[in-house]
C-alpha cells in the first residue's frame, strides 16, 4: 500500500534541533535529501499507552568490556554518553552483534536511552516487554537485559542505526544538526498507516516486528512508504 507523501519542513515538527555528537562518516553515496523530508513528514505524537511487558534482568558487571571469542564485547559506558554507544555498536563487526546478542544489554543504557529519546523510562521497558518492577528494581549499575528483551533492545539500536544512516546521507540543509534519536523515540509512538493504524513500539518485541519496521524506515530513504 502507497502512502501520499507530504513534504514539510523538519522545523515545524516543534523539535530543537540540538547538534547530534559522535556521528558517523558520512556514506559514500549520497541521496538527494528525500529520506529526511520523508522522516519529517510522518510527524510527532508520542503517546503513552504501554503494553503488558515480560522479560528478565540478568546481574552481571559491565562497567569493563568482556574479551568474547571473536573480539571484545561492547559494553555501555555512562561517561561516554548514549550516542557514542550507539556509534560503536552501530559499526560493529558481525561476531561482535552475536556475542552482544548473547551477553545482553546494559539496563542503565536502557534508561539512558529512554532520556534521550525523551520518552518515559517505563514506557521503553514496556515496549520492549519488561515488568515494571523488575525494570525498577534491576535498572542500576550491572544489571543487564538478555534474552527476548535484550534482543528488542538491539533491535531499537539498529532501528537507530538505520534512521541515521538516512539523515547522514541526506544532502539537504535540514539534515545538519537533526537529532535522530529525539525525533524516534517521538515517530514509534506515532501510529502509521502502513502499519495497519499500528504504532512501530507495538512491534519491537521481536525480531520480525523489528525487521517490519526497518523495511518502514528503510522505505523513507527514497521518499516512498510501503
Amino acid at each position: 500500500m502507497r502512502l501520499d507523501f507530504i513534504s514539510i519542513e523538519i522545523l515545524s515538527l516543534g523539535m530543537t534541533m540540538a547538534p547530534v555528537t559522535n556521528k558517523h562518516p558520512a556514506a559514500a553515496k549520497r541521496t538527494s535529501g528525500k529520506g529526511v523530508k520523508a522522516i519529517a513528514a510522518t510527524g510527532l505524537s508520542p503517546t503513552s499507552r504501554a503494553r503488558q511487558p515480560s522479560g528478565e534482568f540478568r546481574p552481571v558487571k559491565t562497567s569493563a568490556p568482556v574479551t568474547a571469542g571473536g573480539g571484545v564485547l561492547l559494553g555501555y559506558k555512562r561517561s561516554q554518553g548514549v550516542d557514542a554507544y550507539l556509534k560503536q555498536v552501530h559499526e560493529a563487526t558481525p561476531v561482535q552483534m552475536v556475542e552482544m546478542e548473547r551477553h545482553g544489554v546494559a539496563g542503565t543504557f536502557i534508561t539512558d536511552l529512554s532520556k534521550r529519546m525523551e520518552l518515559p523510562s517505563s514506557r521503553v521497558f514496556a515496549m520492549l516487554r519488561i515488568p515494571p518492577a523488575t525494570a525498577a528494581r534491576k535498572s542500576a549499575a550491572g544489571a543487564v537485559v538478555d534474552g527476548r528483551a535484550g534482543l528488542a533492545a538491539i533491535g531499537m539500536i539498529k532501528l537507530l542505526g538505520i534512521a541515521q544512516d538516512i539523515v547522514e546521507d541526506s544532502t539537504a540543509a535540514d539534515a545538519n544538526g537533526f537529532d535522530t534519536v529525539k525525533w524516534l523515540g517521538q515517530w514509534i509512538e506515532r501510529p502509521q498507516p502502513a502499519l495497519g493504524g499500528r504504532k512501530p513500539a507495538d512491534y519491537l518485541d521481536t525480531p520480525t516486528g523489528v525487521e517490519i519496521v526497518a523495511q518502514l524506515l528503510g522505505a523513507m530513504r527514497s521518499g516512498a512508504y510501503l
